[in-house]
């Protein structure tokens, strides 16, 4: 299969997309679980880095899994540590996250199963690390314990190395896709619950961006490249959503505050808030598919 496969088939109607935002997609989680509580799904759902991974435990039906991810194992030097830098290469260890925790011999292993099962299907997003754009992954590419996807999908370039697969290097996908709305709408979604981790009314700027490519430029151009387009295209994706809001075509759910949370922040009482918040707001996706 060739990398990054386009869906095909009839069209879906209704989507969910979860943009990630390292630990601040704890929020993303409490609005997945709030969703398992109400028996509500999707025709399919798109994910980026953490979006991928709450996606993962959805479709498992896995409620409070991400909760334990996020607001726990996060604390443990296995997990984000000084350390890490010098075993393991990057101060984020996906493997420690995706393979020890998360296989079947896991502490809380991923039912890979119960996924296989799950008539929605799931896209999963990366950045290719030559070519500098977005891979669509589909479900059917994950196996038992291999969980190599969500990895590439989570691959902070400041954070850790890139992950591989069949023999490609990818990195985060909200690099090059940071909000895939015209994927959801290309792939036939009618109605698109949208999930973002910071507040609605906040844009994103490119400072931080343009520092992250500098470094990268020599190893990695067009990742580079697009890190300094990122801004530009989650705002204009944030602002296409917020017209088709509008509309009553998509459905925006964002923490009324990101509680002074940045990607790794990992402090236990802000991400509890974080995750309440999501809870709450959960109850909003509802009435929004029916009508």
């Amino acid at each position: 299969m060739a990398p990054g496969p386009w869906l095909t088939g009839r069209p879906k109607k209704t989507c969910v997309i979860d943009v990630g935002g390292g630990l601040r997609d704890i929020y993303g989680a409490g609005v997945f679980d709030t969703l398992m509580d109400q028996g509500i799904t999707f025709d399919f759902g798109i994910g980026i880095s953490a979006g991928a991974a709450n996606l993962s435990s959805f479709l498992a039906g896995q409620k409070g899994r991400n909760l334990v991810y996020y607001r726990d194992y996060s604390q443990r030097p296995e997990y984000m540590s000084v350390q890490n830098v010098f075993r393991k290469k990057g101060f984020l260890d996906l493997d420690y996250i995706y393979t020890t925790l998360s296989n079947t011999d896991g502490e809380y292993p991923l039912d890979f199963p119960a996924i296989d099962a799950n008539p929605m299907d799931f896209v999963t997003v990366t950045t290719n690390a030559v070519t500098g754009r977005p891979a669509y992954w589909r479900k059917n590419r994950y196996r038992q314990d291999d969980y190599e996807l969500i990895k590439c999908s989570c691959a902070l370039p400041f954070a850790c190395h890139p992950h591989k697969v069949m023999g490609m290097e990818y990195f985060d996908g909200g690099i090059a896709d940071p909000i895939p709305l015209e994927k959801a709408l290309e792939l036939g979604a009618e109605k698109i619950v949208l999930i973002l981790t910071r507040p609605r009314d906040m844009r994103r700027t490119d400072k931080k961006d343009r520092m992250y490519a500098k470094a990268l430029r020599q190893k990695y151009p067009k990742v580079a490249a697009a890190l300094e387009q990122r801004a530009r295209a989650y705002n204009q994706a944030l602002e296409k959503a917020l017209e088709l809001e509008e509309q009553g075509k998509v459905l925006i759910l964002a923490p009324v505050s990101d509680q002074g949370l940045k990607t790794l922040t990992r402090d236990p009482d802000r991400l509890q808030a974080m995750y309440d918040n999501g809870l709450q707001d959960g109850f909003l996706v509802r009435e929004f598919l029916e009508n």
